[in-house]
């Protein structure tokens, strides 16, 4: 029960009672009052009512609620991150030296030397010179079966302040061989009872050449992204047997880049050749070279053209490649087509096959070349493999210029041939310091006059192992080489095959101290006596020992 209940009805009352006395004391008469009797108020007995408060029932019905939200895009502005790279330890960078010096000897009666020395210490300039020289005599096994080579030059780069650069060479090269051969002819003759013989300086070819080449171009990048060079490069060659070749080739290139990747090209090429003996014979080609590149994420794309003028006649080739990444890294594939005028000078002729005639004809061969292969990485392996075909118009072959003559010597002989080939190369590091290099090239060829190409190889192998300690001080060095016995024209007008090279060659080179070594070297372990040139059978097994120093 509540109490105010209970005391609200007595303070009424009390209040009454104290107004109805009022009253009556205003009424009565004054006096004195007498107070019968005290009044004395009590409370009935209730009963205590005891209410336990209780939750609500749990409201378990599940409502889905549906809410309407606008979209909106806010841009913020923020700075961009700094990105920097993590720091990785790397391994050092093995010393460098100004100068190599490196002098031996051998067997059979060799001797060899080079060295070589680059300016570093002047501000802007770049220059090296060099010099070699290596010479063999096996004349106690086979008469006149020597040869020499001696060649040095001078190179210099300097670099202006402006931005541009120029570039100066100076080379010189005299190359002396025999023209052995007449041993074999003894053997094929049986001329036992008057053999054959020459004294050294009657058979001797001797080729002199002088090199020299100018330049200009940008050292540096340039703010428009535009690359810019001009050349000139000449030579002078002479024989003992009367023969003068002279070359100037003139070069002027101009490439923009784009997107820093995408080059735009320009070149333009003038080559004059002038080769003297009984009569004088010029080459003269002129050249066209324009193209452009477009590199994407995953694919990229060569278009240009080969325009070569001769004696007043255009030709036209292609110069285009395409090529997809198919797996980033792993593999890759491309396709292109290509072609030239390639010269076919003394100088070239020689250089591929020494024992030509002094008299030769210079002819232009014009080829097309279609080609496709795949390439990448494997576990470290870098692999490329290549299928191609070839249309060769006047392709240089080698034959006798005259099979009876005691002087073994070739003529060019030029003729159409179609090529299919392939060619495969890897290189795969095995461990730290441990490289393999290999490369296989088989090619078919179908000439449409001759019966054979003479004196082409069809199949070359060649293989090249190297280890190199961590110090730098040790060096090992494998190499294998295989090649068929190439086809040639046997003195009595039928095809026939030379015998095949099979060839392996080590070498080790030690430095005993920080600047001075030692290396040797051994050719043709197998001793194989392979005639690459018709007659002439090359050097058997042949060592070279000798001391090193780097400064």
């Amino acid at each position: 029960m509540n109490i105010n209940s209970i005391y609200r009805p007595l303070a009424l009352l009390i209040f009454a009672l104290g107004a109805l006395q009022t009253a009556q004391a205003q009424d009565l008469p004054g006096g004195e009052v007498d107070v019968i009797k005290s009044f004395d108020a009590r409370l009935l007995e209730t009963d205590k009512i005891n209410i336990r408060p209780e939750l609500p029932p749990l409201d378990t019905i599940t409502r889905l609620q549906t809410y309407s939200a606008l979209n909106k895009t806010l841009e913020v502005e923020y700075l961009p991150p700094k990105i920097r790279p993590l720091a990785m330890s790397r391994d050092g960078l093995p010393e460098s030296y100004n100068g190599f010096l490196k002098a031996g000897v051998g067997l059979p009666n060799a001797f060899y030397g080079e060295g070589s020395y680059y300016v570093t210490s002047v501000k802007n300039l770049d220059l090296g010179l060099y010099a070699r020289h290596f010479a063999a005599n096996n004349s106690k096994k086979v008469e006149n079966q020597r040869f020499s080579e001696t060649n040095g030059g001078i190179d210099g780069t300097y670099y202006f302040d402006q931005g541009f650069a120029v570039n100066g060479k100076l080379k010189y090269n005299r190359d002396a061989l025999y023209f052995y051969g007449y041993n074999e002819l003894n053997e094929q003759l049986d001329t036992s009872r008057t053999p054959i013989s020459f004294e050294a300086e009657e058979i001797k070819q001797r080729f002199n050449i002088i090199d020299a080449s100018a330049s200009i171009f940008n050292g540096e990048r340039t703010e428009a992204d535009f690359n810019y060079f001009a050349g000139v490069e000449t030579y002078l060659m002479r024989d003992n047997y009367a023969s003068r070749e002279n070359g100037l080739k003139l070069t002027l290139n101009a490439m923009k880049w784009f997107n820093n990747s995408d080059p735009l090209q320009l070149k333009l090429i003038t080559d004059f050749t002038s080769f003297k003996n009984s009569e004088k014979q010029t080459l003269n080609n002129f050249y066209l070279q324009p193209s452009y590149t477009y590199h994407a994420d995953r694919f990229k794309v060569k278009v240009g053209a080969n325009i070569v003028s001769h004696e007043d006649n255009f030709s036209f080739f292609p110069d285009i490649e395409a090529s997809v990444n198919i797996i980033e890294g792993l593999i890759g594939a491309y396709i292109g087509a290509g072609g030239d005028l390639q010269k076919n000078t003394f100088r070239s002729l020689s250089d591929y096959n020494p024992f030509i005639e002094s008299k030769v004809q210079l002819e232009n061969t014009r080829y097309y070349h279609f080609y496709g292969g795949i390439k990448g990485n494997f576990k470290g392996v870098d692999y490329n493999a290549q299928l191609g075909y070839k249309t060769a118009e006047d392709l240089a072959l080698f034959v006798l210029s005259d099979p009876m003559d005691s002087i073994v010597r070739f003529n060019p002989v030029y003729d159409s041939v179609d090529v299919f080939l392939f060619k495969a190369s890897l290189s795969a590091p095995i461990f730290k310091g441990f490289e393999l290099i290999g490369s296989i090239s088989q090619s078919i060829f179908s000439p449409q006059r001759e019966e054979k190409a003479w004196h082409l190889p069809t199949l070359s192998v060649n293989a090249t192992a190297r280890y190199t300690t961590p110090d730098q001080n040790l060096r090992f060095t494998g190499e294998f080489f295989l090649e068929n016995g190439v086809p040639f024209l046997n003195r009595e007008g039928m095809a026939d095959n030379l015998n095949a090279l099979f060839d392996v060659s080590v070498g080790a080179e030690y430095y005993f101290t920080k600047n001075i070594g030692g290396f040797v070297q051994i050719n043709n372990l197998a001793n194989n006596r392979r005639q690459r040139w018709q007659d002439y059978p090359t050097f058997g097994l042949n060592a070279l020992v000798g001391v090193s120093a780097r400064f």
